[in-house]
């Protein structure tokens, strides 16, 4: 049969399996979220980096044959210009009769004996084209240009045509060796693409142009003619031309692409030239996006749905609509990633398509394993924790039962086996170190609370002493003044005294020492089931935080008579201070020490701090901060201290909520410190403020006229000044010490 602690325990375990599974639970969801936006970002910026990489690699290699194409065209430019100007003056006729023929049909073309279209270049001249000896000069000089370098321009493209502004098209085709044969008369030569994209009022730079693309009905394949103008004389001769196969481009732009990526290509006018999604098969001119390219042409365009067609609209006018050097694009309404690059020459635009959701999809699977892992090591967490539970909580509660009755018995010297490192075992120490404490401090309070009195009879009964002896001197040796000022600076002093020794005994009372009693008591009637009570009940789980309060408050309590003690000792310090002062008033030279000034302020104010809080008297301090200087600290201690008790007095009649003592301290020149103590009181008559000063002159009912007339004098004797400032009565006052300024390490040095 199981234990009543056993049950207790078993809760207690549960409940804190609980609460641990709980925490470690959020802690594997934070940190599976932020692991997922980590490498969200992370794969994220991966991507695009890498897209990047991709069009700038792809669009270096697509665009070479394009450049060339423009290259090729700049030579035959040159070619062409050159040749007609050395062919000007001579006659064309025999040799042009030698190589071409006008046939029935109204046209002129190649001769068909010995002509070899493979190797040759083949003419057709279109009927009604009239053939003047200039034409015929210029048809000859383009003839000797497409022989010399269309065999060299074979290998990268399948042809080379030239086609003269009045129609004549001189054509090196290997692949079509017949095609001047066969063309048929009425074959309108200035009338295709080829030809009007060179045309002035559509090339107005008279630069290479590129058709759309187009297929060949010979060959099937797609292609794209590239056409340069040339101009004489303020009109166009002439305009080159190169067919360029793309199948082999379309296949790489459609095939070699990034993982879950995809290739296009596009114009800036819309025509789609490469698209996974496009299917050429059946058609016979490319995409439009814009949808002009059919109704233009009368082909057959590539067949999309309305959901691609959107698609591919949007994207088209994102990548029109970008700005100059962006790179990557989104594409936020269709969850994608865009990145772009021009290819020179078409000014084609060769985009990578890169949706969100693989860099989303990828970051959550890294993700998973973090959450997975989390939960397996939950799992295995909470199984060891349960085991170590059960084994150690039900004997630690037991031990900390039995501590409670020897403690009650008043038996201060328990062990729990504080040699454990965990929560039971620092509650354990604790209970034992508060057991042990409680006693001491019951002890060193009554002690002290006795050696208090007896300090406060002793210092009492020294400075009545003291106080007689110095009247008596003062009768007999004529120094009235000096006694008057030692009993106004003793008696502000022992104020100060008293307030800190009443102080000292109201803390004593209050302590709550009665009350471990009354919790000893409480754990001894619930004994039997003590671990259930100290976890379950609403009074039991109060037990152990009110133990911590209880000796947390005993050491505060402790800490506070401490300082009290040492205000007494401070106060009554300064008060046999004020005694040698004055005793010393035969101005014998006293030595001065490196004094806080700011410290001593706080001094000043804590020694009138209980008269202050009895006044109801706010305070303010703007002190800055400043090395310690030499000076006497007893002498300034008391006038600041005189100055502040005054301050205070005749803040007497002013409401409450107006009394307010500010306290500035400042440097007031380079050798020079300012302490100015300003109330809001009564204030001063301006017929009085040169009268303030002298000795037994006071302004209040019951002053003696001791207080401002010894601290002016020790001012002085500090070889600084005291001031006073009022604007009149009920304006308050400020009165000015004036202290030389020397810091301590300045002396040193010096």
């Amino acid at each position: 049969m199981p234990s009543p602690l056993s049950r207790p325990s078993a809760s207690l375990a549960r409940a804190t399996l609980l609460k641990m599974g709980v925490r470690i639970a959020i802690v594997i969801a934070l940190t599976t979220l932020v692991s997922y936006f980590h490498m969200l970002h992370t794969l994220r910026g991966e991507a695009v980096q890498q897209m990047e990489r991709h069009v700038a690699e792809r669009s270096q290699r697509e665009q070479a044959i394009f450049l060339l194409a423009e290259d090729n065209h700049a030579l035959l430019q040159k070619a062409l210009d050159e040749r007609i100007q050395a062919t000007s003056q001579q006659d064309p006729n025999p040799r042009f009769d030698s190589l071409f023929t006008q046939l029935p049909d109204g046209t002129v073309r190649s001769r068909t004996e010995g002509f070899d279209g493979t190797h040759m270049v083949g003419l057709f001249v279109p009927k009604g084209v009239s053939l003047d000896t200039g034409l015929r000069r210029r048809i000859l000089a383009a003839y000797d240009v497409a022989a010399q370098y269309g065999p060299a321009f074979l290998s990268r493209f399948i042809n080379t045509y030239i086609t003269l502004a009045e129609g004549p098209v001189l054509s090196f085709w290997p692949g079509r060796p017949d095609w001047a044969l066969e063309t048929p008369p009425d074959y309108p030569t200035l009338g295709y693409e080829y030809y009007t994209i060179s045309l002035p009022e559509k090339n107005p730079r008279r630069s290479t142009a590129w058709s759309g693309i187009f297929i060949d009905p010979i060959s099937k394949s797609w292609m794209v003619t590239v056409t340069t103008p040339l101009d004489a004389d303020g009109r166009q001769v002439a305009s080159f031309s190169h067919d360029v196969l793309l199948d082999e481009l379309m296949g790489r732009s459609i095939n070699d692409h990034l993982p879950s990526a995809y290739n296009l290509l596009v114009r800036d006018d819309g025509h789609v030239i490469a698209h996974p999604e496009l299917d050429l098969r059946e058609a016979t001119v490319g995409y439009d996006i814009l949808g002009t390219t059919a109704s233009a042409e009368g082909g057959v365009p590539p067949r999309l749905d309305e959901t691609q067609r959107n698609h591919l609209r949007a994207l088209f006018e994102r990548v029109k609509d970008r700005q100059p050097g962006d790179v990557i694009l989104d594409l936020s309404e269709f969850g994608e990633y865009l990145a772009v690059a021009r290819l020179r020459g078409p000014e084609w635009n060769f985009v990578t398509v890169l949706p969100k959701s693989v860099v989303s999809s990828a970051a959550f699977s890294a993700s998973r394993y973090v959450l997975v892992f989390g939960v397996a090591s939950l799992v295995l967490e909470l199984l060891i924790m349960f085991w170590v539970l059960r084994r150690e909580i039900s004997h630690p509660l037991k031990a900390l039962t039995q501590a409670a009755h020897s403690v009650a018995a008043g038996d201060f010297q328990v062990d729990l086996g504080t040699s454990r490192g965990d929560e039971l075992g620092v509650l354990a120490g604790a209970f034992r170190v508060m057991a042990d404490k409680v006693q001491q401090r019951e002890e060193e309070l009554r002690k002290a609370n006795e050696g208090l009195e007896h300090r406060v009879e002793e210092r009492t009964r020294e400075l009545k002493e003291v106080h007689q002896q110095l009247v008596k001197t003062a009768r007999q040796a004529g120094m009235a003044e000096i006694a008057t000022n030692v009993l106004h600076n003793v008696g502000n002093v022992l104020n100060s005294v008293y307030t800190s020794a009443q102080l000292a005994r109201e803390r004593l009372g209050r302590m709550r020492l009665d009350q471990v009693g009354r919790v000893v008591s409480l754990l001894e009637e619930r004994q039997t089931d003590l671990s259930t009570f100290l976890t379950q009940d609403d009074r039991g789980r109060n037990v152990m935080p009110f133990l911590r309060r209880l000796g947390q408050s005993l050491l505060e309590e402790r800490q506070e008579l401490f300082t009290l003690l040492d205000d007494v000792g401070r106060y009554t310090e300064h008060i046999g201070d004020i005694v040698k002062v004055q005793q010393s008033h035969a101005r014998t030279p006293r030595l001065n020490e490196p004094v806080p000034l700011d410290g001593l302020v706080e001094d000043a104010l804590r020694i009138n701090s209980a008269a202050l809080l009895r006044h109801q008297v706010k305070e303010e301090r703007h002190l800055a901060s400043l090395p310690p200087v030499l000076t006497d600290k007893h002498k300034v201690l008391m006038i600041l201290v005189n100055l502040i008790s005054n301050a205070k007095y005749a803040m007497d009649e002013t409401p409450v909520e107006r009394r307010l003592l500010r306290v500035n301290m400042e440097r007031s020149g380079p050798d020079r410190v300012r302490i100015d103590i300003r109330d809001t009181g009564t204030g001063i008559p301006p017929e009085l403020l040169t009268r303030i000063f002298q000795y037994g002159f006071t302004t209040r009912r019951d002053g003696h006229g001791f207080g401002l007339h010894s601290s002016a004098l020790a001012a002085q004797e500090l070889g600084g000044s005291l001031s006073v400032h009022s604007d009149g009565p009920g304006q308050g006052a400020t009165f000015s010490l004036e202290l030389p300024f020397q810091p301590a390490e300045e002396a040193k040095t010096a």
